[in-house]
């Protein structure tokens, strides 16, 4: 069974940091490519950032290039999303998601970043 467990997230002030992580399992993370994505109150689900498995190249969506950064730690099987800079837009329930920014399946459950002065 595919699992993707996130945390880190909480409230925070504009300007400030939190680190995501998504612990995995029930698949071999180290030959899949990984995603964030995120939904903002009242909003769909937006694409954030993306991971190549074969080559580790990164892809972020244009309003967090420069903020963001993902990485992934294959001998924990687990994603990261370090969140720097945050805005009050950012404010959004964030998913880790197994598979590419154009094809990605078995969502977390999600965790809460919440921006707000």
């Amino acid at each position: 069974e595919v699992q993707l467990v996130e945390s880190g997230g909480g409230s925070v002030q504009p300007g400030g940091s939190l680190r995501l992580s998504c612990a995995t399992s029930g698949f071999t993370f180290s030959i899949n490519s990984m995603t964030w994505v995120r939904q903002a109150p009242g909003k769909g689900l937006e694409w954030v950032s993306s991971i190549n498995w074969s080559d580790g190249r990164t892809f972020y969506t244009d309003s967090v290039k420069g903020r963001f950064t993902i990485s992934r730690d294959n001998a924990r099987n687990t994603l990261y999303l370090q969140l720097n800079s945050l805005k009050t837009e950012d404010t959004a329930i964030y998913y880790c998601a197994r598979g590419s920014r154009t094809s990605w399946s078995d969502r977390g459950q999600g965790t809460q970043v919440t921006v707000s002065s």
